[in-house]
């Protein structure tokens, strides 16, 4: 429930109360005090993307770095910057549907705080329509969160860590998917592009892509009987993550001189040459260009020796990855 810290106008007494509420009665002194009818935030562009042949196509690109944290993040506006530029420059994504969120943004809308982070998700899928394609961009620090519903094949929650998460808390899994997922309506399809650790089913996504280096798969059923229901109005969701729900993701400088994260580096770098692969190709050639990373890495002492990724994909509905080519 939306709630908003109110003051009495009298005597200063503060108090919860909920966000549409227009008036309220003082516990200490019975004044009552009337409030101003809460306005509507705006999200920019005001104005909805433009159309494209193939139907609108937008994107949210979030980048968090930590600044003056301990865990600060070299490479975070870098993937944002390099994404931007394939979805603008190769796969023709309008600029002005690109909503950008980092630390560099002088808008104070578009620094990658939780508010903020959660009014992109909304504007990425309102009003959403067949033929849409839309795009969520994650790069920073990931968690698991033991999860006590019982709604997880493996008993936790994945949560996206926003740049004020330690005193505004974190943005789980079920929230992303029912923001994100669940609006879809049918012949709009959503990308999700997760460049973090612990991010395997980082989007809740029912279907899970386990592939051998053959190339041999099976889908991997991440529903739970009787759980709630995480798919999708009938659109297509697919999660590209940076590695397994147990593992850690990568950032290196090793290849380019500037630091990146792993699984961004690879995607872009893929994309760019021939972005009309299939599915399992792209999940292929991104698992042997993460490992180039991880060997380069390793070569450098940026990487343990112990250390392992790799990249993962999700789906709201198993389909043929060798047959299906990757639309964006």
């Amino acid at each position: 429930m939306a709630t908003k810290l109110e003051v009495c106008r009298r005597c200063g007494f503060r108090m919860v109360m909920h966000f549409s509420a227009l008036t309220f009665r003082c516990p200490a002194c019975q004044a009552v005090t009337h409030l101003r009818p809460p306005e509507p935030r705006r999200w920019p562009p005001e104005q909805p993307p433009p159309l494209s042949v193939h139907g609108r196509r937008r994107a949210v690109l979030c980048g968090v770095s930590y600044r003056n944290h301990k865990k600060s993040l070299a490479g975070s506006v870098n993937d944002v910057v390099a994404m931007r530029n394939l979805l603008v420059k190769r796969l023709g994504f309008p600029y002005a549907s690109v909503v950008v969120l980092t630390e560099d943004e002088r808008d104070p809308r578009r620094v990658p705080t939780k508010r903020n982070i959660r009014d992109a998700m909304r504007w990425l899928v309102y009003g959403c329509q067949p033929g849409d394609s839309v795009v969520f961009y994650y790069s920073g620090h990931g968690s698991q969160i033991r999860e006590l519903t019982i709604n997880e094949v493996d008993g936790h929650d994945e949560a996206l860590c926003p740049l004020d998460f330690e005193t505004e808390g974190k943005i789980l899994d079920d929230e992303i998917n029912e923001t994100i997922v669940r609006p879809l309506p049918p012949g709009a399809v959503l990308h999700a592009i997760i460049d973090t650790c612990f991010s395997g089913t980082f989007l809740d996504l029912s279907h899970v892509c386990r592939m051998n280096r053959e190339g041999y798969y099976s889908w991997e059923d991440h529903r739970i009987p009787y759980g709630p229901y995480k798919g999708t109005q009938g659109g297509l969701a697919l999660s590209i993550s940076a590695c397994d729900d147990h593992q850690n993701s990568l950032g290196t400088s090793a290849l380019t001189g500037i630091s990146t994260g792993a699984l961004t580096y690879s995607f872009v770098q893929i994309m760019m040459r021939e972005p009309r692969l299939t599915y399992g190709q792209l999940l292929i050639a991104l698992r042997n260009r993460v490992l180039e990373v991880q060997k380069a890495g390793l070569s450098s002492g940026n990487a343990p020796k112990s250390f392992s990724q790799e990249p993962q994909l999700s789906s709201s509905e198993p389909f043929k990855v060798h047959s299906k080519p990757v639309v964006i």
